[in-house]
């Protein structure tokens, strides 16, 4: 095969590369793909530079400043933040609406409070849509009354 058909194999892999990084970023295929554009650049100008030694020396070259620089532009969009966790405490108190009917000393019951929906029992039957007060909770399960 020719350096130019290689050249431009390489060249659509890249591209490839870097489309599917634009529609799913975090793959971190934007390295590779820079790479083999930069490689594939290289071979429709140079010939002979792609076929020899020095094409592993542009890769490595290309490949360290750009996963250095994308690496810093990940981490400045999703700085990491701690994982949201709810303490049991911290629903006492809390209101939430029935969405699953509620009996004494049965945990079928279900209450949303916020966004999350939680297992529930209480000391009287609640229909759905009752708006009601988390008493307890043990678990994932809370105990709740009428408001």
């Amino acid at each position: 095969m020719d350096p130019f058909t290689i050249s431009c194999i390489i060249l659509v892999v890249g591209a490839f590369c870097l489309i599917y990084e634009v529609f799913s970023p975090g793959g971190f295929l934007i390295i590779p793909g820079m790479v083999l554009l930069v490689l594939g650049i290289v071979g429709l100008v140079l010939p002979d530079i792609l076929m020899s030694v020095w094409s592993p020396v542009i890769a490595l070259v290309v490949a360290v400043p750009v996963t250095i620089v994308t690496l810093k532009v990940y981490q400045h969009l999703a700085k990491p933040e701690p994982p949201a966790t709810t303490v049991m405490e911290s629903l006492v108190g809390r209101e939430g609406k029935v969405t699953v009917p509620t009996e004494a000393d049965s945990m079928k019951g279900k209450v949303k409070i916020g966004t999350d929906t939680w297992s529930a029992t209480s000391d009287e039957p609640l229909e759905t849509g009752t708006e009601v007060v988390v008493e307890s909770s043990e678990g994932v399960h809370v105990h709740v009354r009428r408001k």
